[in-house]
């Protein structure tokens, strides 16, 4: 089950969140800006702090009840999933994710990076997903 979904620009912005599922408590608009600025924070630190030379930072928190995975694409966006704690699949969700970034956002003449997806075909094409995944 994904609960919720964030994607973060390069500089740490919360460009789009959306939540899906029931499981979670309703974070508040404020709230999901400060977990943007948390989560781009604490990859940025962690990616320092690796010993591992050119870590990209961290991939996964994990706790009993959810877990949160961060993918960084090469073009510094953040792409954020919150699931139970039984799914494993997260990099094929993640790069799917991407695609209909690229597809409907970059690739929208209205769109200007950097800025909040407003994109009706986005947000269909994200939701039509998500009923697969959670099916």
């Amino acid at each position: 089950m994904l609960y919720a979904l964030l994607i973060i620009s390069k500089a740490g912005g919360l460009i789009y969140n959306k939540d899906y599922g029931t499981g979670l408590s309703k974070l508040t608009i404020n709230e999901y800006l400060v977990l943007a600025g948390t989560v781009h924070g604490v990859h940025a630190i962690t990616s320092q702090l690796s010993p591992v030379h050119g870590s990209s930072g961290f991939e996964l928190l994990e706790s009993e009840a959810l877990k949160m995975y961060c993918h960084q694409t090469q073009t510094g966006i953040k792409i954020v999933i919150i699931t139970d704690a039984a799914h494993t699949q997260y990099e094929p969700v993640c790069r799917r994710i991407y695609e209909l970034y690229a597809d409907y956002a970059m690739k929208n003449p209205f769109h200007t990076p950097e800025m909040p997806i407003r994109a009706d075909l986005f947000d269909l094409s994200m939701s039509k997903l998500i009923k697969t995944i959670n099916a």
